[in-house]
């Protein structure tokens, strides 16, 4: 999928990643770097203060997908979550939330990623990882729409 295309389709298409802001920071095949700006409505524990856990799962897993899907060279490509596990390192800080994320297996049908999330002012601190596994489809009568 080319770049312009990816990009369309995880800031504009997805209505959730919409919600969330997500932005896609970097591309190349097999990788894709996805960023969500800090907002106060993503805060999950105010006490500490720290990021709700589930923005970081929803990053890691659009990261996962797009950096598949920037492994796929065919834009009737689908992609869809089968597996994903998270586990929680460290609490996200009230800052940019980035996901870098990897392709570690192409099939026919399934890729795998490893996803990486820290905040923007602190990479060398991990706050969480991700494994995703997705399911790979080509349609040739499909077409995202907006394209």
């Amino acid at each position: 999928m080319t770049p312009e295309v990816l990009r369309q389709v995880m800031e504009e298409l997805i209505p959730f990643n919409r919600y969330l802001g997500v932005k896609l920071a970097g591309t190349r095949k097999g990788f894709a770097r996805l960023e969500v700006p800090f907002r106060d409505d993503l805060v999950g524990d105010p006490m500490r203060p720290a990021l709700h856990g589930g923005v970081l799962s929803a990053l890691g897993d659009a990261a996962g997908g797009a950096a598949v899907w920037a492994g796929i060279e065919d834009d009737n490509a689908r992609i869809s979550t089968i597996d994903l596990r998270i586990d929680y390192l460290r609490p996200a800080r009230l800052a940019t939330l980035v996901a870098e994320a990897t392709v570690v297996r192409l099939g026919n049908r399934v890729g795998v990623a490893d996803v990486r999330l820290f905040n923007a002012d602190a990479e060398g601190d991990t706050v969480a990882t991700v494994k995703g596994v997705y399911n790979i489809t080509i349609k040739k009568d499909y077409k995202i729409t907006g394209t």
